[in-house]
This record gives structure tokens, sequence and C-alpha cells, in this order.
């Protein structure tokens, strides 16, 4: 095997360094440094623990009581932390306290500023209850330090044991610091009805449903979310284009449709709603910011950073006695030496699935052989995707990169399943994880089927490695994931406070919240460096280190307008040869041919 490229080192650094033996369940390892802030769960758990200790304590301890606010803020904090409503009258009831005495309570917290009280009708005279950010970072410090004293006192969570979780609720303790879980809006969005979003069906936007009532009570509106496939999701995304009023708020967008979008009218610039609202873009992966900008205009915020990586068996390679691969070579030496029939194991899966699919898989090892499929202009050591101009649109299929990338693939039919020529994103990711192949390239989005879940052969024994690189190319990590984006067509007087939710949607608290229920994808920065986040699995943290290498890119698929029809048109092409019924040279002449007259009909070109 070839040896590890420089600009690889820090990731496998971080890659190594995550290493985890397998664990009793997908949240549990004891090889990972626990941090010393508080989780959702752990806070939900120290909650019930205040509770129970003070019943224990007033059934037991002769001591003199008075006025205890202590189970009117837990009951807030723990339906905060739930998604349910808190009325005062609720709030009351449930306080122990005389009912004059609870409402007096509540009226006391709240001129302290640790609650806040948020109209439910238009008469102003039905209110919720909300707990302030004060109240919020308070407990969350409180819990932090009662973890810290009875680790100390009573011997529980000495570093490297796992005892203090089976205490009531904690980790060991560390001086690392964690993102708290959002805070309630202090008014609810003005919208006359309910939010209404159009997402992808992925982990991702499945933990934002889970979460539905918690988001309900952030913002104080219902919140209607439609899923679709990512076909289905592009079409609905065109054709409600042509209404009026839009029928979505808030839509998730791919990021190589900005392009197309954009320059049909579809979306809603955002640069002045950045500039008012002074929001801070240095957080955001860069690249997956620039995927969701068009020729200097930015109209979508990043909810997902998803690269296509390649994923190791390293148990695998380690008993066969080889290294993991990096370069294009390797790959196929390591296919050819794992792909086992007799063990009904194949050495790798992929995108291979006619038309869309395995036009991605062409344009994103085209990539890696050091080349874009388009005539990009070069930026350095890399290309300019946000500006092309002219020839930069010209297709490149007929370059030796082009054939070097067929063949390739080509090869790889040798170490595939049978069904190779079906597979799609998720059939690839689901034959790694049931240990029906020793490799594949893998968007991390669908990782959690073998990250998160401790029956898979695959978890715990995964590295994820950037793109196998050519004779000419360098490692790359395509970039993927999707952006949150307002229509251009939503009704005026919607724009404001459909704006306070998607910056909501797509904030450090928020995104946490995702992972913690389900997803392992972040586009920022303070996300994966939040320890809680970086001890679910090793993924976020490589992708991070990618980014920050710069590994992950976005101009092998860059966001042109004609992106989804050439993807289409490369992935039939190159199907036929992987069938046998067209030659290289045909299919690629084929393709070439195809997607130049499509740029030039656009005028690109003469």
């Amino acid at each position: 095997m070839s040896e590890m490229p420089e600009a690889l080192s820090e990731v496998m650094n971080l890659q190594r360094g995550n290493k985890r033996a397998r664990p009793e369940g997908p949240f549990e390892s004891p090889d990972v440094p626990r941090a010393s802030g508080v989780t959702g769960e752990e806070f939900t758990l120290f909650l019930d623990f205040i509770d129970a200790l003070g019943v224990e304590s007033k059934q037991v301890l002769s001591l003199k009581r008075g006025y205890d606010e202590t189970q009117l803020i837990t009951t807030l904090l723990r339906n905060h932390l739930k998604g349910k409503l808190t009325t005062p009258s609720g709030l009351a009831n449930a306080s122990g306290l005389g009912y004059g005495t609870a409402i007096r309570a509540i009226a006391s917290i709240e001129e302290r500023g640790l609650l806040i009280r948020r109209p439910r009708t238009k008469t102003g005279k039905s209110f919720s209850l909300h707990p302030s950010d004060k109240l919020i970072t308070e407990w969350q410090e409180y819990a932090r330090r009662v973890r810290g004293v009875i680790g100390s006192t009573l011997g529980i969570g000495a570093a490297g044991k796992r005892g203090f979780r089976d205490y009531f609720f904690g980790a060991s303790y560390s001086e690392a610091d964690t993102i708290p879980p959002p805070t309630p809006l202090v008014s609810k969005l003005d919208l006359q009805n309910e939010l209404r979003l159009l997402v992808h069906a992925d982990p991702t936007f499945m933990a934002m449903n889970v979460l539905k009532r918690q988001f309900e009570g952030l913002y104080g509106v219902g919140i209607h979310s439609r899923a679709l496939s990512i076909d289905r999701l592009r079409k609905e995304i065109l054709s409600n284009a042509d209404q009026n009023p839009s029928r979505y708020d808030i839509v998730a967008c791919d990021l190589p449709w900005f392009g197309e979008l954009a320059q049909n009218g579809v979306l809603l610039p955002i640069d002045e709603l950045i500039a008012q609202s002074k929001t801070d873009l240095s957080d955001f992966h860069q690249v997956a910011l620039a995927s969701a900008r068009y020729r200097g205009v930015q109209y979508g915020l990043p909810v997902q950073t998803t690269p296509e990586l390649l994923c190791v068996r390293r148990d695998l390679c380690d008993a066969a006695g080889i290294g993991v691969p990096f370069t294009i070579a390797d790959t196929l030496e390591a296919a050819r030496i794992m792909h086992n029939r007799a063990l009904g194991r194949a050495g790798i899966a992929w995108n291979a699935g006619r038309g869309t699919p395995l036009g991605h898989t062409f344009m994103f090892v085209m990539g890696a052989m050091g080349r874009p499929f388009l005539d990009l202009a070069r930026d350095g050591r890399d290309f300019d995707a946000e500006w092309p101009e002219g020839e930069n649109f010209r297709p490149m299929l007929q370059s030796e990169e082009a054939y070097a990338t067929a063949d390739y693939l080509r090869e790889l039919l040798d170490f595939s399943p049978i069904s190779i020529l079906s597979m799609s994103w998720y059939e690839r990711a689901r034959a790694y994880a049931d240990g029906e192949v020793a490799m594949a390239y893998c968007a991390t989005l669908l990782a959690p089927l073998f990250e998160l879940n401790a029956d898979s052969p695959a978890y715990g024994v995964t590295d994820f490695l950037p793109h196998p690189f050519g004779p000419g190319g360098k490692p790359i990590a395509p970039v993927g994931g999707y952006a949150l984006a307002i229509p251009a067509n939503i009704a005026p007087d919607r724009v404001g406070p459909v704006w306070t939710a998607l910056q909501s949607l797509t904030s450090p608290e928020t995104i946490k919240l995702y992972i913690e229920n389900g997803s392992l994808v972040t586009p920022r920065f303070s996300v994966s460096m939040d320890p809680e986040v970086r001890r679910i699995s090793p993924v976020i943290s490589i992708v991070d280190g990618m980014a920050r290498s710069g590994i992950l890119q976005y101009w092998p698929r860059p966001p042109v307008p004609e992106i989804t029809e050439l993807i289409n048109i490369i992935g039939t092409e190159i199907h036929d040869m992987l069938q046998g019924t067209t030659s290289v040279s045909r299919a690629l002449a084929n393709a070439q041919n195809q997607a130049d007259a499509l740029m030039r009909s656009r005028g690109h070109y003469a």
C-alpha cells in the first residue's frame, strides 16, 4: 500500500486517536474522553435526580423548611427539554406549593430574569412559560458542579471509569465546555399560521421531525414538515416556484441545486438579511457555505456537511495484513484481497445505479484523478466552481482523467456485489453496515447505519478516508449535504419571522440537538469541537479536520444550473459501458456530445 499523503496525516491522527473498542451500547465508549458539559439527556436525568433528592430529604431529614422554588424550576426545565407546554396554572399545580404561593413564586422567578412569559393568543390573556437563557445556563453549570463534587467526594466518575453514568447521569470530569440546549424565543414567531417546511427524508431531518414539539415550544407556533426523497424534493421545490404565494416557508436544498434554483429566481437572496441580523458566518465550513452561494450571492445557510468518503473495515485490513488504501491502485488491490464470494463478502460497494447515482460516482472519482468534469479555471491547487465563464463550462469527458475514471470503475466491477449496477446511496451503506462488503464509498449522512448500531460488523472498526486519488490527483472529499433557503415567492410579511426560524434551525445549539437525536453531520466548526458531540462518533471530528485541511471540496460537482442534467447524462452512458453494451470510448464520446450540446444550447460558449 502507498504511504500516507502529508495532507492526510492530521486527519488520520484524529481517526487513530478516536479508535474505539466495541462498547456495550452505541453511545458508551470508555476509550473516548467524556466532557464536563451536560447533554440534553444528562440534563434531564440531573433534574430527575434533584427532584428525587428533595423527596428523600423531606421524608428522612428533620429540617425546618420554608418556601422552595426547586420543583417549579425543575418542572419548567424538564418541560422545555421535552417540548411540553408549560402554563402558569399547570406549573403551579406541579410545584408542590399552595396555588397562591406558587403564583407569587412564578412572578418572583420572572422578575429575576429566569423565566419568559410568552402570549399564546392575540388577546394576550393566555400565556406559556419558558426558561430564559440565564436560567438554563445557571442550571447547566449547577449540574456540572454537582457532578464534579459527587465524583471527587464519592470516587465516582474517575478517569477511564463508566460508573458515573450508572450512578445517575454523569460522565468523567474534564475541563471542556459544551454547547447548551436551544433557548426559547422571547416573543413567539409572528406568523398567522404554522411554520411550513419542505425537507429531505434523511437522518438529520428525521431528527428534526422527532424534535417537532420542542421546536414548537421554542418558536411558539405549530410546525408542518413535509419530507421527500431527493428527486421528488427537487421537483416539489420547482413546482412550488409557480405558486403565489409559496406553499412553504423554508425549503431544504441539495447543495448542487443552488445554481439552477438561483438562476431561475426560485430562492430569496439572503445577504441583506444576514447583514441586518449581523449573522456570523465564520463558524460554517466555508466549502458548504460557498456551495449555497451563486455568483457571489448567498441563498441558503448550511444545515449539513456530508462528504462522500471511502469507509474501510480496518479490522479486515489488519487480518489481511494490508494497510488502508489511499490511492486508486491501493483501492483496487485492497478490494481484490478482501473480496471473498465464499464468505459472502464483496470487496467494495459504490453508487453504480443508472443515471443520477452513477453520474455522481463518475464526477467524484474524476475529481480525485485530478480534473473536474468541466473545464473550470484553476484557483491555486484547486478549481473555481463559483465563477465559471464561457469555456469553463465545457465538459472534459475526452480527457485522460475521464478515461482513467471509466477504466477504474470497470475494474471495480470484479470486486463488487452482484447487485452493484442497481446500487445507490442507501443500498451501498446498508451493504457495508451489514458486513456484506469490506469497503464502501459512502456519504457520512448514512454513517448512523453502522456508527450508531452496535450490532453492525462495521461498528467501531471503520476508518473514514478521502476519495482514493489517481496519479495526477490528491486526496479530496467531495462535499454534499443540504442548506435551508427561503422561497422567493414567500409572502413578504413572513420573511422576517421565517428568517428568525431559519437562523435557529441552523444554529450550533440546534445542530447539536440533531446529532443527539440520530444525525452525524454538522456544517459548523463549533459543533464539531463540542466534546459531547465528538464522543458520539469519530466521523464528526474527521470531517471537521478535512474541512480545516482543505480536503473538503465542492468543485468536483460544481453548482452550475445544468448540474442535474449533466449528472444524468454521464450516469446513463457510463452505465451502458458497465453493462457491456458499449465501449469506454463510445460511452465517453456519447456523454461528451450530449453534455456539450446541452451547454451550447444554454449559451455558455459557441
